[in-house]
């Protein structure tokens, strides 16, 4: 009977979904260039400064999801076991990420530097080449969301783009929040150095494993 077979595929394309908002989070909370960029603005020109400088990061969110999701789609026609190399990639980046919060001698992200004032026009282009130079937000977009996107089934596109849409939320909202709070948050990892490193223990020990996942479905399912 189809009913059992519809229910499984239900089941599976929800935990697909609840693991896609899993990894979100976790790459949302991981720092990287535009993470520290808008910190160190934050810290060194106020919170306007910082939100100025967000709103240029954005500029390369919305770039990457939509290169991602045409260019995907169209990779998806052309080559049906794009999917299979990308998943690959995908678990490969995760993992580089984990080393490079587990390797002994890591130097925290949060450790930035206050910088030089800079006009808000300046500011925004700034932040708009912090993101487009950024490799995490390819990796992200290119390896990431069609995995996910594939498990969802349906349209390959319009799923694309609504789960990158999704990230692109989850990356506003913490890097926001880190505009906002910057300078106390600054201040508060200042003195304790041990909660910083518990922190990308925890953080690197979550991506490896994530990692591994990623990677054993991608060879389990091809």
């Amino acid at each position: 009977m189809p009913a059992p077979a519809l229910t499984s595929a239900a089941t599976a394309s929800t935990s697909s979904f609840y693991a896609f908002l899993a990894v979100c989070s976790l790459l949302a909370i991981t720092p990287g260039p535009n993470m520290v960029y808008v910190m160190s603005r934050s810290i060194a020109q106020g919170r306007a400064a910082g939100l100025t400088s967000l709103a240029g990061v954005m500029v390369g969110y919305l770039f990457y999801m939509f290169a991602a999701a045409f260019g995907i789609t169209a990779l998806f026609v052309e080559v049906p076991f794009a999917m299979t190399g990308l998943s690959i990639a995908g678990a490969a980046y995760i993992a580089y990420l984990a080393w490079h919060a587990l390797k002994p001698g890591g130097r925290s992200p949060f450790e930035v530097r206050a910088l030089a004032y800079e006009p808000p026009r300046r500011l925004f282009v700034m932040g708009a080449t912090t993101s487009l130079l950024n490799p995490k937000l390819a990796m992200i977009f290119l390896t990431l969301v069609p995995q996910f996107a594939r498990d969802q089934g349906g349209n390959i596109l319009e799923t694309s783009m609504r789960l990158g849409s999704i990230m692109i939320l989850a990356f506003a909202l913490v890097n926001g929040t880190v505009a906002i709070g910057a300078g106390s948050t600054a201040k508060f990892l200042a003195t304790r150095p041990r909660l910083l490193t518990l922190q990308r223990w925890f953080m690197g020990s979550v991506l490896l494993a994530l990692a591994l996942r990623m990677g054993g479905e991608a060879f389990v399912g091809n």
